[in-house]
């Protein structure tokens, strides 16, 4: 889940009321420079707006008082890489791959609306540099990946909907947390369409102001909390189901490279960081650790087809994160109830320091994980 991003139309108009709010930019960063984003509560400067095709690293600072987001993106919003949660007074390096054409860098303070944006113009021939052919082989078996995560989930939803529109509410609970397992595991390339994941993922504390609440969540909310099913949450259910055939449709054409599956193993251990450890994402159903095995599983795929150059490159930083991965998994089968299938036990029975232990295991991968997409580009 992230926070919800604007319309193009909504966008425009926020464009126009932080009009004062500066997005600053300097010169053009030569092959292999790092750009500097210093972000703040209202500003977003950025110390080149050219670089040349191939990798491209930001070294965000936050200098603003709240928690801010920072995006490399294509000029239809589409998310090339990000970075979410970067608190106050800290600092994080992304680096991406890019071709020639233009993009933005976004800034969001509080990690909401459209941001502060300054353009990016990235020159060249059109394409990176020639790279290990090993990373084009995990780019297509990543694709394939999500492809098939998406062609799996497509039926369970449609249980769930079933379910749901017979207003049978236990037959619903059911099927809820098995229908949200392969957009968890693949939930990075969902967010990079921008659209899809607020109209079926977000949470209620996450709505903008006006914003009509749809989606997983708001029928979560009516199975567990008001215990029953009545005629918008019928609708609903349907309209989840054609939002995700969406998805399905379009998953598979989504912008991919190594670095951002990555970057976007780094995000699923970050979801499971201010989400699931946490108890926020499944506040009603308490589903929360299916949610966080799922994100461990695609957080995982996406480093094991990168692990052939990432050993290679760096073989320290591989073995590190297979010890990690195998001491979050061996953790997290201690709270299946079911250890040959998705049954966790309820995670409002995990006390705080269960919650705790689980936290520093998923610390202990996150900062390994967050140097594999930097490696992976050497």
């Amino acid at each position: 889940m992230r926070a919800v991003r604007l319309t193009v139309t909504a966008a425009a108009t926020t464009a126009a009321l932080t009009a004062l709010s500066a997005c600053t930019a300097k010169s053009e960063a030569k092959d292999g420079d790092t750009i500097q984003v210093t972000a703040a509560d209202t500003t977003c400067e950025t110390s080149a707006t050219s670089v040349p095709a191939g990798h491209v690293t930001l070294a965000i600072e936050n200098k603003g008082s709240k928690a801010t987001e920072v995006e490399i993106l294509f000029p239809d919003d589409r998310i090339v890489s990000e970075k979410e949660n970067i608190g106050p007074g800290t600092k994080y390096t992304l680096t991406a791959e890019v071709k020639a054409g233009s993009y933005e860098i976004a800034c969001r303070p509080g990690m909401k609306g459209h941001g502060i944006r300054q353009k990016l113009t990235v020159t060249g021939s059109g394409t990176p540099a020639k790279r290990d052919p090993r990373l084009d082989k995990a780019v297509a078996e990543y694709r394939q990946y999500v492809q098939d995560q998406a062609d799996a989930t497509l039926p369970l939803v449609k249980t769930f909907v079933k379910a749901v529109k017979a207003g049978d509410v236990d037959a619903a609970k059911k099927a809820y947390a098995p229908s949200r397992l392969g957009w968890e595991r693949t939930e990075p390339v969902a967010e990079s369409f921008g659209d899809i994941d607020p109209e079926v993922d977000i949470r209620k504390p996450d709505l903008e102001p006006g914003q009509k609440w749809t989606g997983w969540h708001r029928l979560e909310q009516a199975l567990w909390e008001k215990k029953k099913i009545g005629a918008d949450e019928k609708a609903l259910a349907g309209q989840l189901l054609t939002d995700l055939k969406e998805w399905q449709e379009r998953v598979g054409k989504a912008e991919i490279t190594p670095t951002s599956m990555a970057n976007g193993a780094k995000e699923l251990l970050d979801e499971v960081a201010t989400g699931k450890v946490t108890g926020e994402e499944e506040a009603y159903s308490h589903t929360d650790l299916v949610d966080f095995k799922g994100n461990v599983e695609g957080a995982q795929k996406a480093y094991e087809l990168l692990k052939p150059v990432a050993a290679k490159n760096d073989p320290a930083l591989a073995k590190e994160l297979d010890k990690q991965f195998t001491a979050l998994n061996t953790l997290l089968d201690k709270y299946r109830s079911d250890k040959d299938s998705y049954a966790f036990v309820s995670y409002d029975k995990v006390t705080g320091a269960q919650r705790k232990e689980l936290s520093d295991a998923v610390n202990a991968l996150a900062e390994p994980l967050s140097r594999l997409a930097a490696t992976v580009a050497k």
